[in-house]
């Protein structure tokens, strides 16, 4: 059987990214860059000829997936395990914000510890829901290709947990960008493998 291909895409630009805003699972749609953004990828996207779109049901990631679904005449479906991390009391707030208002917890979260309260999602239970996400989307089409549309953080860590790397990698692995996929791919051996990040 041949690999089943997935690709994860992270939503347009929207105001608050510029802004440095903590969007968390706010819904906040995209500005008109990150519109074009996803127009842009949608084009690219849509030569490999996916076979399913799955995507988080914020406006900002489903927007982002509705330009796809136009270029590929697919309909997209929806998850919300792959919305992005919840910020708890963080969100709305800039990062600076964050940083003032709770320097403690801020500090531990730059330096890719576990936050103590605030309401912030555990990194492992976003890994999970995430990767559970993904590894459901891949199912729809085996041995095909599939596009979830997500989020920065759900994606990367998402990621790590599909593969089963520790969490501790996660400080090692940059940002991904707005509209910059993730390339895996699922082999029956050896399973999951990474083929691309933060890919334009």
């Amino acid at each position: 059987m041949t690999a089943t291909r997935l690709i994860v895409l992270r939503h347009g630009q929207t105001v608050w990214n510029v802004d440095n805003r903590i969007q968390g699972q706010l819904d906040i749609e995209l500005n008109p860059v990150g519109l074009a953004q996803a127009e842009a990828v949608a084009s690219r996207l849509a030569e490999l000829k996916p076979d399913a779109i799955v995507s988080s049901d914020l406006r900002r990631a489903a927007d982002t997936a509705a330009a796809l679904a136009a270029a590929t005449g697919l309909t997209v479906q929806y998850d919300q395990r792959l919305r992005e991390r919840c910020f708890g009391d963080w969100q709305g707030l800039t990062n600076a914000e964050a940083a003032e208002r709770y320097p403690q917890e801020y500090a531990r979260w730059r330096a890719g510890q576990a936050i103590d309260g605030c309401g912030v999602e555990e990194v492992d239970d976003l890994g999970k829901r995430a990767s559970g996400a993904m590894r459901e989307a891949a199912e729809l089409a085996p041995g095909g290709t599939v596009v979830a549309v997500g989020h920065g953080g759900s994606a990367k860590y998402g990621m790590v947990a599909l593969l089963g790397w520790p969490s501790t990698v996660l400080g090692g692995i940059g940002a991904l960008s707005n509209c910059h996929w993730i390339d895996l791919r699922a082999y029956p051996v050896p399973g999951w493998q990474l083929r691309g990040y933060n890919l334009p």
